[in-house]
């Protein structure tokens, strides 16, 4: 099946306290849900960047080699997204310490011809206008699921109302679905978000894992009890990444169904524990489908999941 993804590709400069600080590294959340989504389906990514962006980071993008590229532009003139943060000691809490927004306050790359009959929509992380844009322009979707972030509800909540009564399926942090709905509970603050349009509400809690609100049932799922944390960056992408890929290739005849989604998710939380154990692409990249399905099987008894 056709996984199409449009979001960020940025220059990241991250600082950890165990592992120090790194420039200019590969991120943006288009780059970890295609890098994760890989593993299973073949996404088509829409994104742009500046003439800035490094040949290396192309050849990266290159080496996992089910992504599709012919929707990435490069832009003569123009500068790519920039990013810096830094994560307190306890990782899950981190300071902005700049944006440079660059390229993303231009027009967004139109989806390519050759794209269009995608069928598993995934709009990862940018403007609503930008992820309803893009939904515009496929007839011929199966399943939509967008992320979102908590400057979107600040500053475009009601164009990002307006793209939940288009999608199946919305993937938010805790903290973004109370800013979102008010509610603390996020069962509540998802119950609430289903009145406005979506079947299923995906909500990530960092290191303890992940809950599930479907019009059709809850679920929640424990996050994989990683030992070392190197860089959280990417994590969330990351779980959209396995869980919209695992959907495009098994989810069967109704792929936004609660089983599915739910068995979806187990494999994200895989996905999303291996990135964390390094910096940037760095540990997916050397990552084999059978480490995958290794730790897949250690999680699956953990939790009783049939393997």
């Amino acid at each position: 099946m056709n996984l199409i993804v449009t979001g960020t590709i940025g220059i990241d400069t991250v600082e950890t306290p165990g592992a120090g600080r790194r420039e200019d590294l590969l991120g943006g959340s288009a780059v970890y849900f295609c890098a994760a989504s890989s593993f299973y389906a073949k996404p088509r990514l829409v994104a742009a960047v500046g003439d800035d962006f490094p040949d290396s980071f192309m050849d990266t993008l290159s080496s996992f080699k089910g992504i599709d590229l012919e929707g990435l532009e490069k832009r003569a003139g123009s500068k790519t997204f920039r990013w810096g943060g830094k994560y307190m000691d306890n990782m899950d809490d981190r300071e902005t310490l700049f944006t440079e927004l660059g390229i993303l306050e231009e027009a967004p790359p139109p989806v390519p011809e050759s794209y269009k009959d995608s069928e598993f929509v995934f709009l990862a992380n940018s403007h609503p206008m930008v992820q309803i844009g893009m939904l515009d322009q496929l007839d011929n979707v199966k399943l939509s699921v967008a992320d979102t972030m908590n400057l979107w509800i600040d500053i475009a909540k009601p164009e990002l109302t307006q793209l939940l009564g288009k999608i199946d399926g919305l993937v938010l942090n805790f903290d973004e679905a109370e800013q979102f709905t008010g509610h603390r509970n996020p069962v509540t603050a998802g119950k609430h978000l289903l009145e406005l349009g979506p079947r299923f509400v995906v909500i990530k809690k960092g290191e303890h894992g992940s809950i599930l609100v479907h019009k059709d049932g809850l679920a929640a799922l424990p996050a994989y009890p990683t030992e070392q944390v190197v860089d959280p960056t990417g994590a969330g992408d990351t779980f959209a990444g396995g869980l919209m890929g695992r959907l495009a290739v098994a989810g069967g005849n109704d792929p936004g169904s609660y089983s599915a989604v739910r068995d979806a998710m187990a494999h994200g939380t895989i996905l999303a524990s291996f990135n964390v154990e390094s910096f940037s692409l760095e540990r997916l990249q050397g990552l084999t489908i059978d480490d995958v399905h290794a730790r897949f099987n250690d999680y699956a008894k953990m939790m009783h999941l049939a393997t």
